[in-house]
């Protein structure tokens, strides 16, 4: 109401002045650099820059809502691809849901390159890593089922941390001595790139196995076994990716270096039991004191998780290990704090924020596909394939045999 205001003031000058039509001396004009209205005068001002009159009632600034109106468009775009994929109820049997939002952002690239003909967005990995990744990790963390867990630590941590690793360098040197080969031409990719790429594809996502496990009703032991070792294993890969990543920056790399990295791949997760465990304290110590203001509850519950990932993260420890301790910390002791209202607000917000975050993952792992800014090789993708199949398989196999033999 005051901006129209401010609008109508000069107009009413003008008016009180007796100055009308083409014997007003003054107009305003928009000058498009600074967005504010200034007053110009008519001698000096260029006829083409005057600002029609309907321009003042109606124009277009994309630039000023770019940012915020293309985030909603994305969101949109993801959940009506969840909604396509379960109306149709066989769906799910024919094809995982991963795959139809990869499929869906393949799309959705060719569409953009088509229009652009430049390559489509893609995803930093800041952004997959401080506003993704969290709200997954959350779910996951604050809804596991705790006695059971604790129950298997042992074997989940064997199959999380021993079968990530056999995975990640047992992928890694294979593509290194596919790349010796000089028929193929990839002596440039070296051994640590190779384990680089390996932490990426080391961990597995059992999601279409967690669904069907639901579908047939397993047993308990069973389905914590693998819904732990997939949230564990995230953390495996996100260290070994950074240990690799530093690697790769440093000019050589010393028998020093892989001891102190070898250090900091256990500090880094205890330090990030620490965190998380702290932050949980403080989010039920919080709550004790929220019964007068129920509607804030469910806030802190989303703050202190996301605080314990970003000063992990700040100290250079585990984030996903923080938020997964505070989730369970919370889970445990804030129940009893918060009101049954504000309980089923952290449930369905949460569910809701991690599916959103998870299907916009899947769709701009599409999107990025499309592009010219890739550099293809037959052997080496089809290599990889087939590494990732034969190491998995045997990451499986051997823990299993560890386990039985006790």
């Amino acid at each position: 109401m005051a901006c129209g205001l401010e609008l109508l003031s000069p107009l009413l000058c003008f008016q009180l002045l007796g100055t009308s039509g083409d014997n007003m001396q003054y107009h305003w004009d928009l000058q498009t650099d600074n967005g504010t209205w200034t007053l110009q005068d008519n001698g000096t001002q260029n006829n083409a820059s005057v600002v029609p009159v309907h321009k003042i009632f109606f124009s277009l600034d994309y630039q000023h809502v770019r940012v915020p109106f293309e985030i909603t468009l994305w969101i949109m775009l993801a959940s009506l691809a969840k909604i396509g994929f379960h109306v149709y109820n066989k769906m799910p049997t024919i094809v995982p849901e991963s795959c139809l939002l990869i499929f869906v952002g393949l799309i959705m690239g060719g569409l953009i390159y088509s229009v652009n003909d430049k390559s489509p967005p893609v995803m930093d990995s800041d952004i997959f890593f401080l506003y993704l990744l969290p709200p997954i990790v959350l779910e996951a963390g604050y809804f596991m089922p705790s006695r059971p867990f604790f129950e298997n630590i042992g074997t989940i941590l064997l199959y999380a941390v021993v079968g990530t690793m056999w995975n990640a360098f047992g992928i890694g040197l294979s593509l290194h001595g596919l790349c010796q080969v000089k028929y193929f031409g990839l002596q440039d990719v070296s051994l640590l790139h190779n384990l680089w790429l390996g932490s990426l594809i080391a961990a597995v996502d059992p999601v279409a196995v967690l669904s069907v496990f639901e579908e047939i009703h397993v047993n308990e032991k069973l389905h914590i076994l693998v819904f732990g070792e997939s949230l564990l294993n995230d953390a495996v890969t996100v260290v070994l990716y950074k240990l690799f990543k530093s690697f790769n920056e440093m000019p050589s790399i010393k028998l020093l270096d892989l001891l102190a990295a070898v250090g900091t791949f256990f500090s880094v997760g205890m330090g990030g039991v620490f965190i998380g465990f702290l932050f949980g304290m403080f989010a039920a110590f919080t709550t004790r004191f929220t019964k007068t203001i129920r509607v804030i509850e469910p806030l802190f519950v989303f703050l202190y998780s996301y605080l314990s990932y970003l000063t992990a993260e700040m100290f250079h420890l585990s984030g996903i290990v923080a938020i997964i301790t505070c989730a369970m910390s919370m889970k445990r002791y804030v129940e009893a704090n918060i009101s049954q209202k504000s309980h089923t607000t952290i449930k369905y917000f949460m569910k809701m924020w991690s599916s959103v975050s998870d299907t916009l993952i899947f769709i701009f792992l599409g999107v990025s596909t499309i592009g010219n800014n890739h550099e293809w090789n037959w052997p080496y993708i089809c290599f990889t394939v087939i590494c990732c199949l034969v190491w998995r398989a045997l990451g499986m196999v051997v823990p299993v045999y560890i386990e039985l033999c006790k």
